[in-house]
């Protein structure tokens, strides 16, 4: 067998499933993520250009186009793929327009984890990323196909086909629009849409490149070189995904993390007269540099930013919306404070931990602090009451109080119920065009 028939064989027959509770988090996570992205200007530009798209496809395409757009969606760390905004809102939307219920979303949901993780990983997803490949943009139909087909009920044939075409489907890199209507979020929307059309397609007795992965379509057409062992390691298990515990680039977490972790002891922000972060190289570019008013990206994106928001306005973290006009002079300031520099040292704890070191200079003296792993990650895993506070924080904001519980309680029970998914995604639809 091939390895996409090896691939295809294990979407069809479906692996094991997490422990429920797992599974529950993560997608009450995400549903999460979706509601906060629909209210950002992003988001209600995807929300206006989709009003008359009605295609289940279409539905797959925005719902996971919001929730990714959020950035506070999971991510796994090693393969550098960010699956739970492609998976969940992908199999929520066809299992409710398929009429399935929660065990079978549940069973939807694990496939497409660990399909995405599967293909992140063999193509080194973390070290593709700084050569302007996005890793999750590319494997999102690999990951939407795997979960359309386990929903649709293909046969083990049908799923390797519905993988091989979404792979034809699949692009790598999208450039680096901007703006409140960048094509960034439209373009991964139409992966997982693409990813729909492949196991539609395969059901209709379409065929893909069983070959794919022995023959050279990937070194000769992208440079690349999947690992077929990783493609078919089966040791991935969802509760290897991180949680994200603010709103940021997870690269700049670590550094903001050690910063919060030197405030705690007693050390106060206004006291710092240098702040040194230092990283592995990989991703030393994408986090040092300062912020364009109003444009999301690089307030995300930028170390210094993020840290300073930590030291003056916490509150602020969880704002999936924030990208200021101006920035208050006091965070101006600690921002010139802040240095960063590649770190080789550092390589030895990554993929698997995105770490950083911050050296922070006071008047006394320096106090220095390494951070492997934030708040989410495996290692400081987020338990319900955590998923909980956050689930509230970032979705309160735009349904208010009440409802924001109540959508949170139907999101953890969604598994448990017949016809849930139908229920649940009705509920998040009226949200998310009465809010959006």
């Amino acid at each position: 067998m091939t390895v996409l028939e090896q691939l295809g064989a294990h979407v069809a027959r479906g692996g094991a499933v997490p422990a429920r509770e797992v599974l529950q988090l993560h997608l009450a996570d995400t549903v999460g993520a979706w509601i906060a992205g629909s209210a950002t200007p992003e988001g209600r530009a995807l929300l206006k250009f989709g009003a008359n798209r009605d295609a289940m496809s279409d539905r797959v395409a925005t719902h996971c186009a919001l929730a990714r757009l959020s950035e506070i969606d999971d991510i796994h760390l090693a393969s550098g793929i960010t699956p739970g905004a492609l998976v969940v809102p992908a199999a929520l939307t066809i299992a409710a327009s398929l009429g399935r219920d929660g065990a079978a979303l549940g069973e939807a949901i694990a496939v497409g984890y660990d399909a995405m993780v599967r293909l992140g990983a063999a193509l080194d997803g973390p070290s593709i990323l700084y050569r302007g490949i996005w890793p999750t943009y590319f494997a999102a139909p690999f990951g939407v196909a795997a979960v359309a087909a386990r929903l649709l009920g293909l046969t083990e044939t049908q799923a390797v086909h519905a993988l091989g075409i979404s792979l034809a489907l699949a692009s790598p890199a999208i450039g680096h629009p901007g703006g409140a209507t960048t094509s960034r979020w439209l373009a991964i929307g139409n992966a997982a849409r693409n990813g729909v059309t492949a196991a539609l397609a395969a059901q209709a007795g379409f065929t893909g490149d069983l070959r794919i992965f022995e023959e050279e379509f990937f070194s000769s057409i992208y440079g690349l070189s999947p690992n077929p062992a990783l493609l078919l390691d089966r040791s991935f298990v969802l509760s290897d995904v991180s949680f994200k515990p603010w709103c940021g680039a997870r690269q700049t977490m670590a550094a903001t993390q050690a910063l919060k972790e030197i405030v705690e002891t007693g050390v106060s922000p206004s006291e710092m007269t240098g702040l040194v972060v230092s990283v592995p190289p990989p991703y030393l570019r994408m986090i040092d540099h300062g912020v364009v008013p109003g444009d999301r990206a690089s307030h995300l994106s930028s170390v210094a930013y993020q840290m300073a928001l930590a030291a003056f306005a916490p509150e602020g973290a969880l704002d999936v919306k924030e990208a200021p006009k101006a920035i208050s002079e006091k965070i101006r300031i600690f921002m010139s404070r802040v240095t960063v520099k590649a770190d080789e040292d550092l390589l030895g704890h990554y993929p698997k931990s995105w770490p950083a070191r911050l050296v922070v200079s006071v008047p006394s003296g320096k106090q220095e602090k390494l951070v492997l792993h934030v708040p989410g990650d495996p290692e400081r895993p987020f338990d319900e009451p955590q998923v909980s506070k956050k689930f509230r924080r970032v979705t309160a904001p735009v349904l208010g109080k009440r409802a924001a519980d109540a959508l949170l309680r139907s999101s953890l029970a969604l598994l448990d119920k017949k016809g849930a998914p139908k229920v649940l995604l009705a509920e998040i639809e009226r949200a998310v065009v009465a809010k959006g």
